[in-house]
């Protein structure tokens, strides 16, 4: 797994690491494939943008759609036609979040366990050089440790790195309960969970935690409602909903205070 990590790492380097963009403008491009857990306030746009601030030169992509597993674009050819169209630094993949405890059926543990392995072989195939799965979350703490122990391993069986975020944000919630860890729905992540997650996959994807500064987001930060599909997109293309808001800005305070409990939490 630190292999991998590494070695995207070291590519990435190669494209920006110490300045804003190389000098001919190539960035590297980094695929996200999941749901709304993805997209609500845009984590690859929030992650590009992070990257970016701190010498990486990204742009995202995405593969998502509101309620949908990673079987289904998997089977659809979507994850194919977008590796077989696009060269990819890396591959991050987020479940829905009952898949793995089988939440949606006995059958949902084990076409979730199938896909990973299906798609960490299809995409080491066409050379991504990291393939990422990026945990879900509980709100029960006895839930959180089994999530974490089932996506855990559902990764390593895939042979792909595994990115927690459920027992983190159990103890980043209550020590810090004044942050928007979760959307209005009391479900979904809230601005400040999506900042956390970009931080922990900038930590595996780069091997150090980003600089604490002010973060500016420019591209549509997506609630429950998006109108997304499930077709390839860039995470900053134009909103399918006009009404979507089209940046959101963050205080160096906040990722300030993240990266203070992130590296006491090490």
């Amino acid at each position: 797994m630190r292999a991998l990590a590494s070695l995207l790492a070291a590519l990435l380097c190669l494209a920006g690491c110490g300045t804003k963009a190389p000098a001919d403008g190539k960035h590297e491009r980094v695929l996200f494939v999941g749901n709304s857990l993805t997209y609500v306030g845009n984590l690859p746009a929030v992650f590009a943008a992070m990257a970016n601030a701190n010498g990486h030169a990204i742009e995202s992509d995405m593969i998502v759609r509101g309620g949908a597993s990673l079987t289904e674009p998997l089977k659809d050819g979507s994850i194919a036609r977008a590796l077989d169209g696009r060269r990819y630094a890396a591959l991050v993949l987020q479940e829905r979040g009952g898949d793995l405890l089988c939440g949606f059926g006995p059958e949902s543990c084990a076409d979730s366990s199938a896909s990973l392995k299906a798609i960490a072989r299809m995409a080491k195939e066409k050379g991504v050089a990291s393939v990422v799965l990026l945990g879900t979350y509980q709100s029960m703490p006895s839930v959180s440790k089994v999530i974490v122990e089932r996506e855990g391993a559902a990764a390593d069986e895939a042979g792909i790195a595994y990115v927690e975020v459920s027992q983190t944000l159990q103890r980043l919630g209550g020590a810090q309960p004044a942050l928007v860890w979760f959307d209005a729905d009391g479900m979904h992540p809230g601005k400040d969970l999506t900042l956390l997650e970009a931080m922990l996959l900038h930590r595996q994807l780069f091997g150090a935690l980003p600089a604490a500064q002010a973060l500016v987001v420019d591209g549509p930060i997506y609630g429950v409602q998006s109108g997304l599909t499930g077709t390839l997109r860039a995470a900053d293309a134009p909103a399918p909903k006009a009404d979507t808001p089209r940046s959101i800005a963050y205080s160096a305070d906040t990722t300030r205070s993240l990266l203070d409990a992130l590296s006491a939490d090490r």
